[in-house]
């Protein structure tokens, strides 16, 4: 699909603000699906920038890694996001980036790597619901497949936006319910944050 073609399409999307704030990064998707009127997104959401520097981009301070979402063409609030955070903490910048995007009836869902691995919960914030989970496979993608009973198998010769369409479509039928917390009991339960630098060599 041309560029510009594309660029339309998500100016008509829930997408449209964080596009033009520059927030959707490093996109293995951004593009319109298979399925009629949906455009998905898959790649960084940036949650605190930089200060800039005379005209140098610099990364962000603090983004959403692994995020999979899709929107509605001609709809204001996302169905489906998920991504992974080094910390619980970080749900509320989630939350506030998104705001406006976000709906009572979204599903939501954030893979956090300081939860206790035995748990997982549901955390409401900002109207949404955001379902809590611990990260076990190492990539929200597999999280999301295992959470979702989805076979990856089934799904190996569908492209990007086809992954991206099962798994929003299964996510979008999730009607399990774990033990609800709030965002400051969830402050109270989260473990340290680990360096995501360690171990990394020199």
């Amino acid at each position: 699909m041309p560029a510009t073609l594309a660029r339309k399409e998500i100016d008509d999307t829930a997408f449209a603000r964080l596009e033009h704030e520059g927030r959707l990064l490093n996109p293995l998707l951004k593009a319109p699906t298979g399925k009629s009127g949906r455009f998905g997104f898959r790649g960084e959401l940036a949650l605190r920038f930089a200060p800039r520097l005379a005209d140098e981009a610099r990364p962000p301070e603090l983004t959403c890694d692994q995020v999979m979402a899709v929107a509605t063409i001609g709809e204001k609030q996302l169905p489906f996001f998920a991504g992974y955070l080094l910390s619980f903490e970080y749900l509320k910048d989630v939350a506030e980036v998104l705001g406006d995007t976000l709906t009572a009836g979204g599903k939501y869902f954030l893979f956090c790597d300081n939860i206790d691995l035995s748990r997982k919960y549901q955390v409401p914030y900002k109207g949404a619901m955001f379902y809590v989970l611990p990260i076990f496979e190492s990539t929200v993608y597999n999280e999301m497949l295992e959470l979702l009973y989805l076979e990856k198998n089934d799904l190996k010769k569908r492209d990007t936006a086809g992954k991206l369409d099962a798994v929003a479509d299964a996510a979008l039928r999730f009607d399990v319910t774990f033990d609800t917390i709030t965002y400051a009991e969830g402050l109270e339960l989260m473990g340290p944050v680990r360096n995501p630098n360690e171990n990394r060599p020199v």
